[in-house]
């Protein structure tokens, strides 16, 4: 079983800069940044109130009291909107696995920490699973350019990284986290009305990464 690198931790760090947009954008003007949160701030209003199949982009706008032109200009359309709203509610589970209390967060074993990874992945598409589908339902791809997966993929990554050395784990990583895409998710909890429990338990037994 295999322990963390202290250095190898230490190389996560930077994934969090990943959010929301990604490559290292400029730094915004306060009015720009006020008009991003304004429009943020309205889709989760319309997502809490209504759904997420219920947001458009001149509901947004008009919620948020910012022109039409510029909520399209800001995100470009429906689903980059949603899908940076989940990357704003990415912020507090990333920090949990990566620099939170163990196991989840470092000072645990990779294997430890990969369990409570995948378990608490979880859970996180569980409480998200409405919005992440309607995103995903609206452009599938979407989910791979996100900030939420790359800095994700980052993380697991390193732990198979550690797990498996020589692996190709840039591929493994994809991989793994196949199981979470949302469409599949919803199918197996609501459709198959599949337990947490179950998933958790089959998740690890289809990657078995502890092997």
């Amino acid at each position: 079983m295999s322990t963390e690198n202290p250095r190898a931790r230490d190389r996560t760090a930077p994934a969090l800069d990943l959010l929301p947009a990604g490559d290292a954008p400029a730094p915004e003007r306060a009015d720009a940044a006020r008009n991003r949160r304004r429009i943020l701030d309205a889709a989760a209003r319309i997502v809490a109130e209504e759904g997420p199949d219920a947001v458009t982009m001149n509901q947004v706008a008009h919620a948020s009291g910012i022109g039409v032109g510029t909520v399209y200009r800001r995100f470009g359309d429906v689903s980059q909107l949603l899908w940076a709203l989940l990357d704003e509610r990415e912020r507090a589970f990333q920090e949990a696995y990566m620099s939170g209390p163990p196991p989840l967060g470092p000072g645990a074993p990779a294997a430890e920490r990969l369990d409570a990874f995948l378990d608490a992945l979880v859970d996180r598409v569980a409480a998200q699973r409405a919005l992440l589908l309607a995103a995903h339902s609206a452009a599938p791809r979407a989910r791979y350019h996100s900030g939420a997966y790359r800095v994700m993929h980052t993380h697991m990554a390193l732990l198979i990284g550690q797990l498996r050395p020589g692996s190709d784990r840039t591929l493994l990583a994809h991989l793994a986290l196949a199981p979470f895409s949302p469409d599949v998710m919803h199918h197996l909890a609501v459709e198959q009305e599949l337990s947490a429990e179950r998933l958790k338990a089959g998740v690890r037994e289809l990657l078995a990464l502890r092997a």
